[in-house]
Formats: C-alpha cells, structure tokens, sequence
C-alpha cells in the first residue's frame, strides 16, 4: 500500500483493486477487512459490489441470516444477482444454495456462528472463487470455548487469503494489507505519518506493540518509509458520522 486512504471510499476502491488482483492470480478464498467499531456493512457491501460487474447473474450473496438478505433484496432490487442466507438447515438444504451456474460467491458479515455452516457451503463451492466482505470468523467469544470448535473454526480460516485488511490500532497508528503487498504498520509521527514496518505475515498483538515501542523503520525490505499527511483521524471521523 502505497499510502492510506483518505476516506471509506477511497479504502474501499483500493480494496476492490486488491481482490481484482488476488482473483488474477488465481486465488480463490480471500477476505476484505474494515475493521472499525460500529461500521454498518451494509453501505460498504453497495460500494464494494462493483467488483463483481462482470459476473452479472453469476455471482451469488450471502448474508449470515434471514433478515439482512431479505433487506438486501429490497435495497438492491433490480440487481441481477441471488441474494441468500447462510441459513442453519440440514446439510442438504445448504447444498440446494449453491447452482453449478454460480461462478463466484460474495459472503458479507459472516461470523464465527456461521463457520459449520460456510464450510458445507465452500465444500460444494469447489474451486470457484469466494470474497468474504468484513467477516467476524475469529470471534473467541462465541465459538472458542470448545477445543473442537477452535479447530473448527481455525482450519477454516486458515485457508482464507487476506486480499485487504484495514485497522486502526490507536489514533496514531494502523495495521494495513494490500494485495499483493505485505502486511505494514503505520504510525504518525509529528503530524505525518510514515510506515515504520513492512512484514510478510500478520503481526500478532505482541509484535505490533514491539514496532510500535520501538517506532523506527524496520522493513523487510530496503524501501525507504513514506510519509503522509494525517489522514488516518479524518477516515475515523468520517467512519464515526457514517455509523452515527
């Protein structure tokens, strides 16, 4: 990434040009991650859809209950697409969801409930592609407490690409991925903000508090860190009028 974006729309058109990418490449299960506290997914899923133009009919969403694809449908009822539920029937309900016609599936705001359940879906999905669109599939504390369901739920997950991820940490920083690129930290120092760290794989809480303590420049490669006026508090404002 380049830079971080300036607004929720400019994050997500970087995000869309991120999943085009990890598609081209031939990856298939991939997520894109608006991390923000009381984001509402529907308005970003409107923005996002884009993506899918030239799918047309052939794309197939999901939301993670009854009630969310039933207002989908309402909002977007001229769309050429399916809207469906994730659904918590038999086995072989679910299987009735997926049709051999569908070439790529969208699954928005699926959480950790729905793991069982997605992946039934994604076993007769295949190889087709599938882009889920803010997912809270890691949520501890509803499906960890079990040693089955964490692995469950970890297997799943780890066979899931990150194709755009975006958080803030505090107000100074933020924790950023933009395929192909790598995993960076970004963090404002006197009015600018510079990325300080480049890293090949998702930092756990540890190691972004050990980048951050330290607040130097230290990539995995030999790109010189960029600067950037403090746009990161303007994106949050925006996000807070959006949610409000």
């Amino acid at each position: 990434m380049s830079e971080l974006p300036n607004t929720l729309e400019d994050a997500i058109a970087q995000s869309r040009v991120a999943v085009q990418a990890a598609l081209a490449d031939g990856c298939t299960r991939l997520q894109v991650e608006f991390l923000f506290p009381e984001l509402k997914f529907m308005p970003v899923a409107e923005q996002f859809l884009p993506v899918f133009t030239e799918y047309d009919s052939r794309l197939k969403i999901f939301f993670a209950d009854a009630g969310a694809a039933a207002l989908a449908r309402r909002n977007w009822a001229d769309a050429p697409f399916q809207i469906l539920d994730i659904g918590t029937g038999r086995a072989a309900s679910l299987q009735t969801k997926i049709q051999p016609e569908d070439e790529i599936f969208l699954f928005i705001a699926p959480t950790s409930v729905e793991v069982p359940q997605l992946e039934k879906l994604c076993e007769e999905i295949g190889d087709r592609p599938v882009v889920f669109l803010n997912p809270r599939l890691e949520d501890s504390g509803v499906v960890g407490i079990g040693y089955a369901a964490r692995k469950t739920r970890e297997r799943f997950t780890n066979t899931i690409e990150s194709a755009y991820y975006l958080r803030p940490i505090d107000d100074e920083s933020a924790l950023c991925r933009c395929y192909p690129g790598q995993w960076e930290v970004w963090l404002e120092t006197g009015g600018e903000y510079q990325r300080i760290a480049e890293l090949p794989t998702k930092p756990s809480g540890d190691e972004l508090d050990l980048i951050l303590l330290k607040g130097q420049p230290q990539t995995t490669t030999d790109a010189a860190p960029q600067k950037k006026p403090s746009v990161f508090k303007s994106l949050q404002r925006f996000l807070k009028a959006l949610s409000s």
